[in-house]
Formats: structure tokens, C-alpha cells, sequence
């Protein structure tokens, strides 16, 4: 079983460099087209994917809705695999971040991985309640020796903790060596879960 990674298209706060995390945002025009483009993208693979699963959030919910009925597939959210909440930074650019929070953002960057934004989460709270999630979806689709794929909509945060931690790479490193698209396509294999 191999679940296609998406994120979601854009939404104005992409383009403003604004955090999201759990603020509940929607797709911007660009963003509808961006899901579009994905939807033409995934009903052209061989074999098609077999389901559609996405986030709870509505930019997420967007994306797999337009892809899920160009592809004519049941929609279904799948809790846990949400962005990473990042607190009292949510709406801010990374610049007033680290001018507002001279001590904790520091400390942050350094050890994202563990340490968590003033009422947010760390990178490993997101990894304990994705890693469950993405599993549950690999059992519900047969077990990951099934034949077949599935597109799971979520967010950059989650696509990037999830390839780092099954590449083992340093997580102060995940924007350099996994940026996302917004509405790109990151293909992982059920087996790599440790399922």
C-alpha cells in the first residue's frame, strides 16, 4: 500500500508567509486551481488511486473534495492528520516570531523536534498522533502489503515530520531537505511506517 502525501493548495496566508497551523484557513483562487491541476494529476496515474482521505481542516477538505470528485472516490476525513499546532505564533510571519519571542523561538529552531511553541506542539507530538493515523488508514485499505494507492490531503508540517522521521534526518534540517508544494505529491510506503 503506498500513501500519496498531498498538501493542500494555497491560501492567502501562503502567500502572505503567515503561519497557519491549526487556524482553519481556506483555499485562495490560485489554491482552487492548484487542487484542480492535482485532481487531472492524480486521475492521470495507473493504476488510479482507490480513496481520498484528508484533514479536518478546510483547506485540506478543499483540496480532497475537488480531487475526490474529479476522480468520482468517496471523501473521508481522517482525524489526527491535521498541521501541527503552533500556538500563539498561529498568524504571524516567522520574522515577528523571532521578534516577539527572543527567547523561545531560539530555543525552538534548535530543538523542534521536542520543544514546543507557547502553547503549541512539538514535531514529536505531531509524529505521535500522525504516525497512529496514517497507519490506521494503511490497515483500513488492507494492510501494507495491499496493492494500491491512496491520496491522504494534509499539510506541509505533517509531510515534512513524516519523511524526516522515516529518513532519519535531523528535524532542525526539514525545510531544506523536504520543502513542499502546495498541492504537491509525496508517495510513502505503508511498510515504512513500522506498522
Amino acid at each position: 500500500m503506498q500513501l500519496l502525501l498531498t498538501r493542500h493548495g494555497e491560501t492567502d496566508w501562503n502567500t502572505q508567509s503567515r503561519i497557519q497551523g491549526n487556524t482553519d484557513t481556506v483555499l485562495n483562487e490560485n489554491g482552487i486551481r492548484q487542487a484542480q491541476e492535482l485532481a487531472r494529476r492524480l486521475a492521470g496515474l495507473s493504476p488510479r488511486p482507490l480513496r481520498v482521505y484528508s484533514s479536518r481542516h478546510k483547506r485540506a477538505l478543499q483540496t480532497a473534495d475537488i480531487a475526490a470528485g474529479l476522480l468520482e472516490l468517496p471523501c473521508i476525513v481522517q482525524p489526527g492528520i491535521e498541521e501541527i499546532s503552533f500556538g500563539l505564533w498561529e498568524g504571524l510571519t516567522w520574522k515577528q516570531v523571532q521578534e516577539r519571542f527572543p527567547g523561545e523561538y531560539p530555543a525552538w529552531h534548535e530543538d523542534r523536534r521536542y520543544r514546543r511553541p507557547p502553547e503549541g506542539e512539538s514535531y514529536q507530538d505531531l509524529l505521535d498522533r500522525v504516525l497512529p493515523a496514517l497507519a490506521r488508514i494503511v490497515e483500513a485499505e488492507g494492510g501494507p502489503e495491499a496493492e494500491g494507492q491512496v491520496v491522504v490531503v494534509t499539510h506541509s508540517a505533517v509531510i515534512m515530520s513524516v519523511l524526516c522521521f522515516l529518513d532519519d534526518a535531523p528535524f532542525h534540517e526539514m525545510v531544506k531537505r523536504y520543502r513542499t508544494e502546495n498541492a504537491g505529491i509525496y508517495p510513502v510506503e505503508g511498510r515504512k511506517l513500522h506498522i
